[in-house]
């Protein structure tokens, strides 16, 4: 694999997942207790023996960049590294990226610079899955294909949610043959279902999900993907590059058969968290043959004294006195007071340690973390949050969108209670 070069495109302003994105980018979020999303296809690619990475940014990147300098420092000798590319004002343009194509057509040269990586891999940097891309590239360098575009088989009641695919057979190869983005029309939908039998020669056997979802994961010849993006000022791939060259007939399908989720929103980013602590998780953190890399932080582990805990991830220097843990993930340096109940709740943890005596609550000083007696349902508590004593955030009204007005920095997103980074809820607080 030392011919293939990956792009890992870092994403907008992530207002979907604001306000986790007021002061990072959305690879930059907290992830499963201890990782950042940005390690998932970093380390998918490390895992498959990709040693070339760039990450495109341009949004808050200082959280990402400090992450990624400390997570991933090779040696020398191997000709491996994972470098950020954020957006720049440069002598031939001095305006942000404005698409996905556009992003990448501005740092061409860097890809240039790597003549001997003939193969470009294009990853996107908020998904959640765990893919062997060396069997993506050989499958993709078998097809003969100018680009090969991962694809996902999904139900009718998901299909109008991506860009979907029409595959057919072309010389005895598949080969996508018309590509629409989000349609939403029932006969456009129809048009675009696979047949059974078409699904079954990919290497596919469901015939619930006969939608082929583009997962925003493609693999391009290198001077293929050069010239198309200097063809034009075309500026998105789902919406420009891929639909022209469909037109000229080379672009293969690579199905997709495990568990994938897109972090786009807070609800599934809430989600994506606590499906990792089911009985059967879908996408599994104890994979020795495929682990997820990370920053080494060196913490102590874990202390918990007297907590009843039921399927909970918890983090290496979290402190835990005591309370009712349920369906939870526990992020790094958390600190949960005694007689505190947490019910599907995403804690992301804490920057820093406080001594004990800045642990110990006083008048006009709640120290970080949850205080004693507090109950928090359904929410997600970002870093270096300071939650008072015997408060309750349980969202009883069933509000889906809804800002407080006597609490800055708790906020309902998509149902979701929002602790918002370094904010302060006050003793006894309501919600």
């Amino acid at each position: 694999m030392q011919n293939v070069i990956a792009l890992i495109l870092g994403g907008g302003k992530g207002t979907r997942l604001y306000p986790l994105t007021k002061y990072r980018s959305k690879p930059a979020v907290p992830l499963a207790g201890k990782y950042r999303i940005i390690d998932i296809p970093i380390s998918n690619c490390i895992n498959s023996g990709i040693r070339k990475m760039f990450v495109i940014t341009q949004f808050n990147s200082k959280s990402l960049n400090h992450h990624i300098n400390h997570a991933y420092r090779f040696d020398i000798y191997g000709g491996r590294f994972v470098d950020i590319l954020a957006a720049e004002q440069t002598m031939e343009s001095t305006d942000w990226y404005q698409g996905t194509a556009d992003a990448v057509r501005r740092n061409l040269r860097y890809l240039e610079d790597y003549s001997e990586c003939d193969t470009v891999m294009i990853l996107s940097g908020d998904q959640l899955y765990r893919m062997d891309l060396e069997a993506y590239y050989w499958a993709h360098k078998e097809s003969g294909a100018d680009m090969t575009l991962a694809c996902l088989p999904v139900a009718r009641e998901k299909a109008s949610s991506f860009g979907l695919l029409k595959v057919a057979p072309v010389d005895g190869r598949y080969r996508i043959i018309e590509f629409a983005e989000k349609p939403k029309e029932p006969a456009r939908l129809k048009s675009l279902e696979a047949s059974v039998e078409e699904l079954k020669e990919l290497g596919f056997n469901d015939p619930s999900r006969r939608h082929l979802a583009s997962m925003g994961i493609y693999i391009f010849n290198k001077k293929v993907l050069i010239e198309e993006l200097n063809r034009d000022l075309a500026q998105d791939f789902g919406h420009h590059i891929i639909p022209r060259m469909i037109q000229k007939g080379n672009v293969a399908p690579f199905i997709f058969n495990g568990y994938w989720e897109d972090i786009g929103t807070i609800a599934s980013f809430h989600q994506a968290n606590l499906d990792l602590v089911g009985d059967n998780p879908k996408f599994k953190l104890y994979t020795p043959e495929a682990p997820l890399y990370t920053n080494p932080r060196f913490l102590p582990p874990a202390y918990v004294d007297g907590a009843d805990i039921d399927k909970a991830l918890v983090a290496d220097g979290s402190i835990i006195m005591g309370g009712h843990i349920r369906n939870s993930v526990i992020g790094l340096r958390s600190v949960i007071q005694m007689n505190v109940t947490l019910h599907n709740v995403v804690m992301l943890g804490a920057d820093f340690f406080e001594s004990v005596e800045q642990r110990t609550p006083s008048a006009g000083h709640i120290p970080l973390g949850i205080g004693e007696g507090s109950i928090i349902k359904n929410a997600i508590i970002d870093k270096n949050a300071r939650i008072g004593r015997n408060v309750r955030l349980e969202n009883t009204a069933g509000k889906m969108d809804y800002d407080p007005p006597n609490c800055p920095g708790v906020v309902i997103r998509d149902g979701i209670i929002v602790i918002e980074k370094n904010a302060t809820v006050p003793d006894f607080y309501k919600l």
